[in-house]
């Protein structure tokens, strides 16, 4: 093998064991984050506004700051996920899926989407609510999976396998879409009280990035650590599909 190979070979897998851990390890972290701001819920109680995270397996409450503060380290008001849940309820919003996350007001869990302490029931959940709930609760065997690739493309000298590589880096926008699109849904299926828009308020697209508004709520939506980290992935794999390339090629020479 020529040094150029012997250069090549090292950064491929450099790059691919980084860019795959990478990836793997955004399962664990917080992907993106939303948060509802109005004066019902000032700053000195709600410094983050009603804020929640996204995660591959679930939806999380955002508000760790409330519980910092002594005067205000209390259950009741600190679940930035049940007062989300409770807001959406009245503009007819079916629940958030919390995924593996299912938790009502009293810290039980439940199989099923949750809001304002009650379960729907079973046969009132809509189909895209149930497969997102699958997504979620299976994601961790995505993951199991996309390490495997990703370890195959690293581990598999002699093949390009290019594509293993290129399936494990785009994780974070598998995320992304998912998210997307289920924003649309869930902004354009108002009838949670039975029978289209409630109190007023149309069917509309929530933020995906950035700030808006919904009714009197300041809506605030951007990425957190873990895709921020899964964009690194994508890049580090992506140069190490290039760099297998050129080391197969001067493997040949």
């Amino acid at each position: 093998m020529n040094n150029n190979a012997k250069k090549f070979k090292l950064l491929y897998m450099l790059f691919g064991l980084l860019g795959t851990g990478l990836v793997v390890a955004t399962y664990f972290l917080p992907m993106w984050w939303v948060a509802l701001q109005s004066i019902q819920y000032p700053k000195t109680m709600y410094p983050k506004g009603i804020r929640i995270e996204f995660k591959y397996n679930g939806v999380y409450n955002g508000c760790k700051g409330v519980r910092e503060r002594a005067e205000l380290a209390v259950e009741s008001g600190a679940n930035c996920l049940i007062e989300m849940n409770k807001i959406n309820h009245f503009i007819g919003m079916f629940p958030i899926v919390q995924g593996v996350n299912d938790v009502d007001e009293l810290g039980n869990h439940v199989r099923y989407p949750v809001y304002a302490g009650d379960s729907i029931p079973k046969d009132k959940i809509p189909s895209q609510l149930k497969v997102l709930d699958g997504i979620m609760r299976n994601a961790h065997i995505a993951f199991i999976l996309l390490g495997i690739l990703g370890l195959l493309f690293v581990f598999v000298p002699k093949k390009k396998l290019s594509w293993a590589a290129i399936i494990t880096a785009f994780a974070p926008f598998y995320f992304l879409l998912i998210y997307v699109y289920y924003l649309y849904w869930y902004g354009h299926h108002l009838g949670l009280h039975g029978g289209g828009a409630f109190n007023g308020i149309k069917p509309f697209m929530p933020t995906v990035f950035g700030e808006g508004k919904v009714a009197q709520f300041t809506t605030m939506s951007y990425p957190y650590l873990g895709f921020f980290i899964g964009l690194a992935g994508f890049v580090l794999l992506l140069l190490a599909v290039n760099f297998k390339n050129k080391y197969l090629k001067s493997a040949k020479q």
